[in-house]
């Protein structure tokens, strides 16, 4: 569960900071 969270939470990393760094995707 650990190992799940830290998971989750390195996605939502990269995925935010991608979107912020490709904004005209949106």
């Amino acid at each position: 569960m650990i190992y799940f969270a830290s998971a989750v939470t390195i996605f939502c990393t990269v995925y935010l900071c991608y979107v912020l760094l490709k904004p005209e995707k949106f």
